[in-house]
């Protein structure tokens, strides 16, 4: 599994697209930006997510902080038992680092930072490789 992480509109997706050469790689592509949400992923191959912070959001206005951390650590084991199944298979998750800068002023937003960073702590942690992305330049600190 590999982390992409870094500041709203600094070039993540991009990256990725770059990194990997998905141009001439199949790929499937869930974008939580589009609406898209948590599904299963084809036989094999490569299966990029991105938005993990709207996930995140969207699930904090049904369930509660604790529900939703674990509900993301499942979907975390999950992903990495499907990795583990096939050499050619890999996940890259994709999440805007919104734990930076002022801290919001209302309880729902703040929740939802905090929750955030929490995740992105449980992902870095479970990931085998984690980039950090700042203006379409990437430092890889993992």
């Amino acid at each position: 599994m590999h982390f992409v992480t870094g500041g709203a509109f600094n070039g993540k997706s991009r990256w990725v697209r770059n990194f990997y050469q998905l141009e001439n790689v199949p790929c499937q592509w869930v974008s939580a930006y589009k609406g898209e949400t948590v599904t299963g992923f084809h036989k094999n191959g490569l299966v990029v997510m991105e938005g993990i912070e709207v996930w995140i959001r969207d699930w904090l206005k049904e369930s509660g902080d604790n529900e939703v951390r674990t509900r993301w650590q499942n979907h975390l084991r999950d992903w990495l038992d499907w990795e583990k199944e096939d050499i050619h298979r890999e996940i890259i998750l994709i999440g805007t680092d919104i734990t930076k800068g002022i801290v919001p002023m209302e309880a729902e937003d703040r929740k939802w930072r905090d929750i955030t960073g929490w995740a992105y702590q449980d992902t870095a942690v479970l990931s085998d490789r984690v980039d950090l992305i700042w203006y379409g330049i990437s430092r890889k600190i993992k």
